[in-house]
């Protein structure tokens, strides 16, 4: 299974999906999650508390995620989360360690 994690740091998942600037791609083995990539993103929060759901913005970040069947994310909106759903994609909201992440 691949999946993202929106990360700072890149061991802990720590970061909410509509900031995150890049995540991590992953393949998760019997062994655990292992890193097989990191991309950038234009993140879809502009920090204006009255902004709106940025269609382009979401595209660019499915986009560049495609592939993965699971986001791990700290927080994550309603609006975000169901599009993701509707391209076949899981929002899960996890904190914690990226290496305790299975299936």
């Amino acid at each position: 299974m691949k999946i993202a994690v929106a990360s700072r740091d890149g061991t802990l998942v720590n970061e909410h999906f509509g900031r995150a600037d890049r995540f991590l791609i992953y393949v998760i083995t019997s062994n655990g999650p292992v890193k097989v990539g990191d991309v950038s993103v234009e993140p879809l929060s502009t920090g204006d508390k009255s902004h709106s759901f940025d269609a382009d913005r979401f595209l660019g970040i499915a986009t560049a995620l495609k592939g993965c069947e699971r986001v791990y994310v700290t927080k994550i909106g309603e609006r975000p989360a169901a599009e993701l759903k509707k391209i076949g994609m899981e929002a899960v909201v996890f904190e914690g360690e990226i290496n305790s992440i299975s299936r």
